[in-house]
């Protein structure tokens, strides 16, 4: 049985060391898996924040390139405004009217509202024989081209060129052809700007993609050492759940080892016990005595023992009378 034990308890001891070297390597193993996922984790925290700082350089160069596309949009839109309204002064030159005066240019439509202002003005300043009725006629014309002057003043302004005088159509139209070409070159020096600005961006795009590749590579890198770490803790569990239960197994084996040695040395002391020192006998023996007179040890009958004892016990009986005292 002892033998048995021994086997057992060894079995117990082998497992529990080999589970117990397991774990170490296994915990080893996790720790790598974690540590590889925090690097992961800082050097991805890392090419994002300057993939972060890219992009706002990015930002800020569209930002500047599309205020600079606006510029040329804006000297694109005078160039053909300006080109509309020489088509119109060269057919007029030609003498071709165009009744829609709603698709005149508005440099076109300000230089003859006013030069009609001009022209009414001096009429009323100049002309002596002009009636009240006529005059007040002349007063509403002219304050409806004051209007009209007013409200097409901000927009010619928009386009940075002067009224025309149509007096002079040649010489206008010179000044304008003039205009049109300097509004066209500011275009093109725009877009030339615009274009210098985007081959800066275009590496910036390249590297931008590439930091963002990279990032979700190492994304990817700790995913993955984060899913090891877990597989391989789960393990760990299970392992120690295993561990705990061959303890549990051992330290009742021990309970039970201590539990069987202590019987046996107390059946061991009680064997050794003589009557004389047995405390528990000498109880019993004690009680019999007080209960029945009698004692029983060993073979001994008890009505002998109990005879004996009487007639130990027995004394002579002794007359009692009156003595007349010893004879001389």
């Amino acid at each position: 049985m002892s033998d048995e034990r021994g086997s057992q308890d060894e079995d117990l001891q082998n497992r529990l060391h080999a589970m117990e070297t397991k774990l170490k390597r296994m915990r080893d193993q996790r720790n790598n898996y974690s540590e590889l996922a925090r690097r992961a984790a800082d050097s991805r925290n890392a090419i994002q924040e300057q993939g972060k700082e890219l992009r706002e350089r990015i930002k800020e160069f569209l930002d500047k390139q599309k205020e600079i596309r606006l510029v040329a949009k804006t000297h694109q839109m005078k160039r053909d405004e300006i080109q509309n309204q020489i088509r119109e002064l060269i057919s007029q030159k030609k003498g071709k009217r165009d009744d829609n005066k709603g698709t005149k240019s508005v440099i076109l439509q300000l230089s003859e509202a006013v030069g009609e202002i001009e022209r009414i003005e001096r009429q009323i300043m100049t002309d002596g024989t002009i009636s009240l009725k006529k005059e007040n006629s002349l007063l509403k014309v002219l304050k409806k081209l004051i209007l009209k002057r007013e409200e097409l003043s901000p927009l010619v302004e928009d386009f940075n060129i002067l009224t025309l005088d149509l007096g002079d159509m040649e010489g206008s139209i010179q000044l304008l052809k003039s205009e049109a070409d300097s509004q066209h070159k500011m275009m093109i020096d725009a877009h030339n700007h615009a274009d210098e600005i985007w081959d800066e961006i275009k590496p910036m795009f390249e590297e931008r993609d590439f930091i963002k590749a990279e990032g979700d590579r190492l994304h990817e890198a700790f995913v993955e050492g984060r899913k090891n770490a877990d597989e391989v803790h789960a393990s760990i569990v299970e392992i120690l759940k295993k561990v705990n239960e061959i303890r549990d197994e051992m330290k009742a084996e021990i309970e039970e080892g201590r539990l069987a040695i202590e019987n046996h040395n107390k059946s061991v002391r009680e064997s050794l016990t003589t009557p004389d020192k047995d405390e528990n006998l000498a109880n019993s023996l004690s009680d019999q005595l007080m209960e029945t007179g009698s004692l029983t040890f060993g073979g001994t009958l008890g009505n002998d023992f109990a005879t004996n004892s009487k007639t130990k016990g027995k004394k002579k009986s002794r007359k009692l009378g009156t003595s007349r005292g010893r004879k001389q």
